[in-house]
């Protein structure tokens, strides 16, 4: 079949409105990823992120924190799962071995909680390093008479010193 001139100035027309050099965008592609990389590091640490003002004490350990109820206790305030109960100055100032107030709010908790054995329950403190053991006793007294049988103490991993 020939070609008429009306044929080649289809043809002609044609190449005119096609999309050459049809390439990949780049741009949409880094943003999805930058999103991808920011939600991945903000899920990807395993336990009780310490807050900022918190700064907890060095050990050498070797297993990693489990989800359990945790309760900081900062220079100004204990926040028993980021609800502050009580102020660290009236612990450090009180005569009372037990904190009503931590206990209070741990009974609050004790509904939301998979129900297990009362020497299972399993709690973490993220103590400031500077807090004195007079209150940590307090707290962790309070605790155990709260029902919870396995208490941990956070503390941030160091290398082991090699010999």
């Amino acid at each position: 079949m020939k070609d008429t001139r009306r044929m080649k100035r289809m043809v002609r027309a044609g190449k005119k409105h096609q999309i050459t050099g049809l390439g990949l965008n780049l741009i949409p592609i880094l943003d999805i990823l930058t999103v991808l990389v920011c939600f991945l590091l903000f899920h990807s640490f395993n336990g009780d992120m310490p807050a900022a003002q918190v700064r907890l004490p060095y050990s050498i350990v070797e297993t990693r924190p489990r989800e359990t109820v945790h309760i900081v206790v900062t220079p100004e305030v204990v926040l028993v799962q980021d609800e502050a109960v009580v102020s660290t100055r009236k612990l450090l100032d009180g005569m009372s071995e037990m904190v009503p107030e931590v206990a209070e709010r741990l009974r609050q908790l004790e509904p939301h909680l998979p129900q297990t054995a009362a020497e299972d329950r399993e709690l973490t403190v993220l103590a400031d390093k500077t807090i004195q053991f007079k209150v940590l006793k307090k707290i962790l007294s309070t605790c155990t008479a709260s029902g919870y049988g396995k208490i941990s103490l956070a503390v941030v991993q160091k290398a082991a010193k090699k010999s």
